[in-house]
């Protein structure tokens, strides 16, 4: 096995999560990435970042294989390690809530990493290694070896190691090498509190298990409610359903982008950034990709936060923050950990992203699709939501015709960016429908009245005859992915002739050597190169699909989840060169394509089936037919339900 460093693959990790903080595991058993109390806090293992930033490994001494992947129906990660004279399975999870179920999933997450081996077969020497250091690698805590286990005093937290006896303390790390035969099974708890808080108690291997059963028992309960979907690539879907679920901050409903910082664009580049926080456009997206499975209370509870986090910008005539902190924070102020040497020595290692500053007109659209979407699941929204929603339609009526930095966070000179302009469209056309739930229906004429000024604009300044497609900003020749959004917004037809030729440069020219699809090729205001974008690419088949190129979308999706590691986690792009992923991992917007790609396919291959059993049956029997097709494939879903290209 090689050697644990900074260097590891992007794809050789794993995700666990509580609903309120993040850890990654390598293939080898080693805890490389975990923050604690939240997503976005100081890590207290960063060795993903730097050779010297911490690390948690149990594995077995000498060669071995692995295999490794999800409980099922959970985010318990088993791996199994197969050396010479023995197997062993580890069985890793972050803790929930005791007794958390459902939609209640990680409200009351203790912060505690849970860690139990077995061995199966034979017997096996494993060498445990356990080096914590708190904030990003540069406390080297004080370990003390305590009545059932070892303690870690150092900063602002104390860590509490829960283990069997075996554990030895040189300096500011803790060391073992266990031998266990068949039947055999050692268990860790690794507990995380304040420094003000009292000591914390020791777990025995009881309380491990049980807390591990449980743990499988309660994420087992909130896919039972959430995974009704039985289209195409039906567990890829599913579980990246989970994924989702694993990236949201369940005490406020906020969702982040991904649970790293600074996995780079480019290997070696300084494109590297945190995306330990909440874009409203991201979050939007994801509880639109769920919307079937959204329960009432989860659907609210995330508008409520927006609102709450948000609406006082919008009521004091400020654009909409397009990011906050987890908690609702609106300073995201950017800053370098020049102590860390970067995953492949991609530096700098950010914490914050200073494009919580930038202006991005796009986020009301993304913001009221979903709104409109989970209209059924909000009941009736109270006062503070309602004035929030229709102040985001009045926002975009009255600024759509300025230029922002786009849905890309192009660190350059503000543009008139075609996707930005449609967004803004979708926000009014969206509120339109919701204007009655929104107490808003003499606002409407006022949000027609936009809506059709955008239109024209965009028919007019948004196609580019050179180029023969819609272009990435009014005047511009360049492609973007982003206009595929155009189909699956609504905004046109997918079979409509300036769409279609839109989708098929985008295929044609906008794709590496394997069929993946870039953001955009133009010069964006940062040195360096990206890699290939997957959201794009699912978005390229979800509009092939909408064109009724069913073969085409079904390949282009193919290519896209070529890309999945072996426990099913995309990061956000692929390097070019090498295949391999890169950027922050696992990322919410893959992972949120592909649940909508796989949707749009599957609605394509029952209209293709609906309208065969037209021809077969008469038009009665085949409106029948297709319903019933659809409603099975999706749950509760009803056509009724659906706008125009949603997922």
């Amino acid at each position: 096995m090689e050697t644990e460093t900074n260097s590891l693959p992007i794809s050789d990790y794993a995700l666990l999560s509580d609903c309120r903080s993040a850890a990654l595991v390598s293939r080898a058993g080693s805890v490389d990435w975990l923050c604690w109390p939240r997503f976005d806090s100081p890590a207290v293992f960063a060795r993903i970042l730097d050779p010297d930033g911490g690390h948690f490994a149990i594995r077995p001494a000498g060669d071995f294989q692995v295999s490794r992947g999800y409980v099922d129906q959970t985010m318990i990660l088993e791996t199994t390690f197969r050396a010479q004279a023995g197997t062993a399975v580890l069985t890793d999870a972050m803790a929930v809530g005791r007794n958390e179920r459902g939609h209640h999933l990680g409200t009351g997450s203790p912060g505690v990493l849970l860690r139990s081996l077995k061995c199966t077969v034979g017997e096996i020497d494993v060498d445990v290694s356990y080096a914590p250091r708190p904030e990003y690698g540069l406390i080297y805590p004080i370990l003390e070896a305590v009545a059932g286990g070892i303690a870690a005093r150092g900063g602002a937290s104390r860590l509490l190691l829960s283990g069997p006896d075996g554990l030895q303390v040189a300096g500011d790390t803790a060391t073992a090498h266990l031998h266990l035969v068949a039947g055999q099974s050692v268990s860790f708890a690794l507990q995380y509190g304040p420094m003000s808080e009292p000591p914390l108690a020791a777990w025995n291997a009881g309380q491990i298990a049980d807390r591990l059963q449980d743990t499988i028992a309660g994420w087992r309960s909130w896919s039972a409610l959430h995974q009704a979907y039985q289209g195409p690539w039906r567990d890829l879907v599913l579980h990246s359903g989970r994924v989702l679920q694993a990236l949201t901050f369940a005490r406020t409903g906020a969702i982040v982008a991904a649970p790293t910082t600074s996995l780079p664009e480019a290997i070696g580049g300084a494109r590297n950034w945190d995306y330990r926080y909440t874009w409203v456009r991201d979050a939007s997206l994801t509880m639109e990709a769920l919307w079937v499975a959204a329960c009432p209370d989860e659907a609210a509870k995330f508008f409520a936060f927006l609102a709450d986090a948000a609406a006082s910008q919008l009521r004091r005539g400020k654009d909409l923050q397009i990011m906050f902190g987890v908690g609702g924070e609106h300073d995201l102020s950017e800053r370098a950990l020049p102590h860390l040497a970067g995953w492949r020595a991609s530096r700098p290692v950010r914490v914050g992203n200073g494009a919580w500053t930038q202006r991005q007109l796009d986020v009301y659209g993304e913001l009221l699709l979903a709104a409109q979407r989970l209209a059924d699941q909000l009941g009736e929204l109270d006062p503070v939501t309602q004035q929030f929603l229709a102040a985001a339609a009045d926002t975009a009526a009255s600024r759509w015709h300025e230029k922002d930095q786009g849905i890309w966070e192009i660190r350059g000179e503000p543009r008139d960016f075609l996707y930005s302009k449609l967004m803004c469209w979708v926000a009014l056309d969206r509120a339109i429908a919701l204007a009655p739930k929104l107490g808003a229906a003499d606002r409407t004429p006022r949000w027609a009245a936009a809506r059709d000024e955008i239109r024209a604009a965009i028919d007019s300044r948004g196609w580019n005859d050179k180029a023969g497609a819609f272009t990435q900003a009014f005047g511009s020749e360049d492609l973007d992915a982003s206009n595929l959004m155009l189909a699956i917004t609504g905004f046109l037809p997918g079979d409509d002739p300036r769409m279609k030729a839109t989708v098929d440069a985008t295929a044609a020219r906008l794709t590496d050597e394997r069929g993946l699809v870039y953001r955009y090729l133009a010069h964006d205001g940062l040195a360096g190169q990206e890699g290939t974008f997957l959201l794009c690419t699912f978005w390229l088949a979800h509009a092939q699909a909408l064109a009724g190129e069913l073969d085409q979308a079904t390949a282009t999706f193919e290519r896209a989840i070529a890309a999945i590691n072996d426990v099913g986690l995309l990061a956000e792009e692929v390097d070019p060169g090498s295949g391999e992923m890169i950027g922050n991992f696992p990322q919410a917007f893959s992972h949120i394509g592909l649940v909508n790609a796989a949707w749009a396919i599957a609605q394509a291959q029952q209209r293709v089936a609906g309208a065969g059993q037209k021809l077969a049956a008469g038009s009665g029997a085949a409106r029948e037919h297709a319903n019933s097709a659809l409603k099975a494939l999706h749950g509760s879903w009803t056509p009724a339900a659906a706008s125009p290209g949603g997922p």
